[in-house]
């Protein structure tokens, strides 16, 4: 298999078939037998997704007819074609050709002629087509017309900073374990190995790397030093402020970065209770928390259901919900595509259920925080919103620190704003 192939087949398995990228790309990506193939075919998958809607633009402009589902390949083939012709240093000939050739290598040689038609009339015709994408705003923006609608409306003063920053390509950022490491000598140790670092403002246990790298080549990432985490999911741990000898539920656990983080900075809990309904990903909790070194009760449970726990309260709940998922477009460009806005209300009903089902298992004083990496007001504010009308033993508690933006009960962190992805929380107490 070639890097255009494994992109051109995943992209099918998203466009086709509704799976996530991360579906459809790891398994054909690892056949490959290069880092430069395994990262050619991530970039061109990414890069398409993450532009998805402005190529698909000069496709349909270049198109005689559209192509149905059943050549979802082939489209896809073209898509990659268009990328590299864009924002790739791929010469344009190489462009050009190999997706021709690869058109071959998946079975479908008819379709040669014409990926050969549309990359070559998109190269004499790029101007005009490109003109012609600024004005349509859909295309512009690489974004729905329902998302764009909701970010406008919820967001009047900041969507264009949300999109722009969701068509970057993601910082990586790290969360050191300080029951192993400092920041500081973790920092050294980056620089040690030819990594550049900083610390994240605002956190206490964050680091942002210049460049992404491979996982495997952090120093102590195998012996539980430090983890992959946003700045913005970092705040979590911090806002709940799990205090030693109390009781916490991480009512959402999976996969467990949270439940870790909260670990790592309160080793003397009582205990904490990692729940997920799904027992695949309860399996990475128990992975991550036996890297780190840490120790949890985990449980497999459907949290969104009344009485599903019958012990004794807890002190803390971490409630981070199902969502949108509209907070970290960037890092999975697939979203783009695989979101509908009726989904939305079957997320706000699950997000009303779970916060239903676990508020009677806090203890009165205990403090429940809502998170969401949604940016949709539906999701967050109205949520809050509509739990504290029809419950009278909940206090909305104010936020504070430097995250992101206030909004009417809570605290939304938004792409491009102090370079973290779009988190939502909303800290309860009861009373």
């Amino acid at each position: 298999m070639t890097a255009r192939e494994v992109a051109a087949r995943a992209l099918a398995g998203v466009l086709r078939d509704g799976l996530t990228l991360d579906e459809t790309l790891p398994p054909r990506r690892d056949q490959l037998g290069s880092g430069r193939d395994r990262a050619f075919a991530q970039e061109l998958a990414y890069g398409v997704l993450r532009w998805y809607f402005r190529l698909e633009f000069f496709a349909n402009r270049l198109l005689e007819r559209p192509l149905p589902k059943k050549d979802a390949e082939v489209f896809a083939l073209i898509l990659c074609g268009l990328y590299q012709l864009n924002w790739l240093r791929t010469p344009d000939h190489a462009a050009v050709s190999e997706s021709v050739e690869t058109a071959k290598m998946i079975g479908r040689p008819r379709a040669a002629p014409l990926i050969n038609a549309v990359l070559r009339r998109f190269q004499r015709e790029s101007r005009e087509i490109m003109a012609q994408a600024e004005a349509a705003p859909v295309a512009r923006h690489a974004h729905p017309a329902w998302l764009l609608e909701c970010l406008r409306r919820d967001w009047p003063g900041h969507w264009q900073g949300i999109v722009d920053a969701n068509n970057e390509r993601p910082p990586m950022h790290l969360r050191v374990n300080r029951l192993k490491q400092s920041v500081a000598d973790y920092l050294a140790r980056l620089a040690a190995a030819g990594l550049e670092a900083r610390a994240l403002p605002g956190t206490d246990e964050g680091v942002g790397l210049a460049q992404p790298s491979e996982v495997e080549a952090l120093p102590g990432f195998t012996e539980g030093v430090v983890s992959v985490q946003d700045t913005g999911a970092q705040h979590a741990a911090g806002i709940l402020d799990a205090q030693a000898g109390q009781r916490v539920l991480d009512a959402c656990a999976a996969p467990g970065g949270k439940t870790c983080h909260i670990l790592e900075r309160e080793p003397a809990l009582a205990e904490l209770v990692a729940a997920d309904r799904d027992e695949s990903r309860l399996a990475l909790v128990r992975e991550n928390l036996a890297r780190l070194g840490l120790s949890a009760r985990t449980m497999q449970a459907d949290t969104a259901k009344p009485g599903w726990y019958d012990g004794p309260a807890f002190d803390r709940i971490l409630l981070d919900v199902p969502c949108s998922a509209t907070g970290v477009i960037r890092r999975h460009p697939d979203i783009r595509l695989l979101r509908r806005p009726e989904q939305i209300r079957h997320y706000a009903e699950t997000q009303d259920a779970l916060l239903g089902a676990n508020w009677p298992l806090l203890r009165a004083g205990g403090r429940l925080l809502y998170a969401t990496c949604s940016l949709l007001r539906e999701e967050n504010d109205a949520r809050i919103e509509k739990f504290r009308n029809n419950n009278k033993d909940v206090r909305v508690l104010e936020i504070g620190g430097a995250l992101g933006i206030a909004t009417d009960v809570g605290r939304q962190a938004v792409p491009g704003y102090a370079d973290t992805d779009g988190f939502y929380y909303a800290l309860l107490e009861k009373f």
